[in-house]
C-alpha cells in the first residue's frame, strides 16, 4: 500500500539517496522527524538522551554518509554502518527497508562515536559497533532510546 509522503519525508529520503545526513549528533526518521541527541562516551561510562524533537526543521550542513563499512538483512529491512570523510569520529547507523530504493527507516549520525564497522539485525533491536569497540544498541522502534556500552576486551 503506498502512502504519500510530506514534504520533509521527501528532502529527508531524497537526501539519503544522495548519500547524505544532517550534520551533527542526530536520529533523522524516514518520515522527517528529527531528533537531536546527546551522545557521552568515557572509558567509565556511557549516555544518550534526546534534547529536542523535531517535525519541521532546516539542516545548516549536510555530511556525506556514502562510506559503508558494514551491512547486515533481516527479514524485510537491512542496516548499513559507516563512517563520514568529513572527519575520522563521526560514524553513522542506518535501518532501511530492504528495497530497490532503500527506503529509510531511521539514520543516526553521531560526531564523536568513531566508524560503525559492525551491524546486526534483529526482530527488536540494531546493534552497531565502532572502531573504538563500544557497541550502540538502538531500539528497532525507537531508535532515540540507544543504550551505549564498552566492549571489554580479556587480557592478552
Amino acid at each position: 500500500m503506498a502512502t504519500e509522503m510530506g514534504p520533509m519525508a521527501e528532502h529527508v529520503q531524497r537526501r539519503w539517496r544522495e548519500a547524505q545526513a544532517p550534520d551533527g549528533d542526530v536520529i533523522v526518521f524516514g518520515d522527517g522527524r528529527l531528533s537531536v541527541m546527546r551522545f557521552c562516551i568515557t572509558d567509565s561510562w556511557s549516555r544518550a538522551d534526546e534534547i529536542l524533537r523535531a517535525t519541521e526543521w532546516t539542516a545548516r550542513h549536510w555530511l556525506d554518509v556514502d562510506v559503508v563499512m558494514a551491512s547486515c538483512g533481516y527479514g524485510e529491512y537491512r542496516a548499513y554502518g559507516g563512517e563520514s570523510a568529513a572527519y575520522g569520529s563521526i560514524g553513522w547507523v542506518a535501518l532501511t527497508r530492504d528495497d530497490e530504493r532503500r527506503t529509510l527507516e531511521w539514520l543516526a549520525v553521531c560526531s564523536e562515536s568513531n566508524p560503525f564497522a559492525e551491524v546486526a539485525l534483529d526482530d527488536t533491536c540494531l546493534t552497531a559497533v565502532s572502531t573504538s569497540r563500544d557497541v550502540w544498541t538502538f531500539p528497532r522502534d525507537a531508535p532515540q532510546q540507544v543504550e551505549i556500552s564498552r566492549v571489554v576486551e580479556r587480557d592478552r
